[in-house]
């Protein structure tokens, strides 16, 4: 009863805020800078809980979902990684609130150049698939699934978990 009351309450929220969870942004100039990537790689490194799995497992359902549409696969970037995991680590250790706080400075800051680019996160706790739970909750509401089945061509995913056990996803799609 009580797993079943945290799976609504969780997905609730996903659905719920589908309109601020799934976000994207169109750029008409891109000037590079350096990225400031590496810096907070190690760290984040450091402190995953097999987090590389979580995030391998979310690349292969979106692109096993797009090639189930007739959609070509997307590309995984590091350098989008490593922002999509800054993001889920500042959401985790409460640093920035669950949403997309910082999108446009985030996409910008990857330092590769872009012509739009879109977001998803979530988050759960108590599920022994999390990833699947996530996935799912994205493929059911309209503005994630607008992101996952969009025109792009590279994606960066970050999954970061806290002492609560809540764990966090964030996936950056780039066209």
């Amino acid at each position: 009863m009580i797993k079943t009351t945290i799976y609504s309450v969780a997905l609730g929220t996903i659905i719920l805020s589908s309109g601020a969870i799934a976000s994207s942004v169109t750029n008409t100039t891109f000037t590079s800078k350096p990225s400031d990537v590496l810096s907070s790689t190690v760290q984040i490194a450091q402190s995953s809980n097999n987090t590389t799995a979580l995030e391998q497992s979310v690349f292969n359902k979106i692109n096993n979902y797009r090639a189930s549409q007739g959609l070509a696969k997307l590309t995984s970037n590091s350098a989008i990684d490593n922002k999509a995991r800054i993001h889920s680590k500042d959401m985790a250790n409460r640093k920035v609130p669950f949403g997309h706080t910082g999108f446009s400075q985030r996409v910008k800051a990857v330092g590769i150049p872009y012509s739009s680019a879109g977001e998803n996160v979530a988050y759960n706790q108590g599920y022994s698939d999390s990833v699947t739970t996530a996935v799912q909750g994205w493929l059911k509401s309209p503005g994630h699934l607008a992101n996952i089945r969009g025109n792009f061509q590279k994606t960066g995913i970050g999954v970061a978990s806290n002492s609560r056990g809540e764990i966090y996803f964030t996936q950056i799609f780039f066209r």
